[in-house]
């Protein structure tokens, strides 16, 4: 679904290993992600999720291992140009992570503001990437003052103010209903087309998977366990895939 899957990878994580203490979280975990792809990565809770998205992100050093984006190794860049790389990227927060004290106008340029020079007509961004989610009406309220549904949208604007290349999903659906998970679905779908972005996106909801997926990771046991689309995995007959798929 979406655009043509190209097979260059866009994303890259070789052996990526990290530990805390005695607690080995991931254990060698490898993917790719191919440009114009969805490829969703499911694991329980613990699994090493959200450790592999902060090592991704550079809010985290991985003990081992590489993590390509774009053809550079982030593990080692020096900072200026690894913040200049992280324009190509846009990330959706669990629970979306809005600046209470801001109007969703200041939420939306916030990502702006360590890139003046290359992004100086804000106001043109901020409400394209709102009329993007079907928000823009909304541009001088505040947080408090929106839906779970509104609030979720506005996250995914900001995700995409930049145009990134690559669009990070943490649990995208999580806590909304699903007749609004359906539409956050939809708008995901919509903006991949519309800006040709390639997705990850991290989840252990089933349905998302289901829907949104050109091809499944399981990360279990701190490693890339398996790898297909949904029908595959879902069909398997290994018992710890099978876990997921109950």
């Amino acid at each position: 679904m979406g655009n043509l899957i190209d097979i260059r990878p866009v994303l890259k994580i070789n052996n990526l290993k990290k530990s805390f203490g005695d607690n080995h979280v991931l254990k060698g975990f490898t993917m790719a992600l191919n440009k114009g792809e969805n490829l969703v990565i499911m694991g329980k809770s613990g699994s090493g999720k959200s450790v592999m998205i902060k090592c991704l992100v550079g809010l985290m050093l991985p003990d081992s291992g590489e993590i390509e984006i774009m053809g550079n190794d982030i593990t080692k860049l020096k900072q200026q140009k690894l913040d200049n790389l992280r324009t190509e990227l846009g990330f959706l927060f669990q629970g979306s992570a809005l600046y209470d004290s801001m109007t969703v106008r200041e939420n939306l340029e916030f990502p702006l503001r360590t890139h003046k020079e290359k992004y100086a007509d804000s106001e043109k961004l901020v409400l394209e990437a709102l009329e993007n989610v079907g928000l823009a009406d909304a541009i001088d309220l505040m947080p408090a003052e929106l839906s779970g549904g509104m609030k979720r949208r506005i996250a995914l604007a900001r995700a995409i103010i930049l145009h990134p290349k690559i669009i990070i999903y943490d649990e995208p659906t999580t806590g909304l209903d699903p007749i609004t998970a359906k539409e956050i679905l939809q708008l995901m779908r919509e903006i991949q087309q519309k800006q040709g972005a390639s997705s990850l996106i991290i989840t252990h909801d089933i349905d998302c998977s289901r829907v949104i997926s050109n091809r499944m990771i399981l990360l279990i046991d701190g490693i890339n366990y398996a790898e297909g689309t949904f029908k595959e995995l879902s069909s398997s007959k290994d018992k710890k895939i099978q876990a997921f798929f109950k």
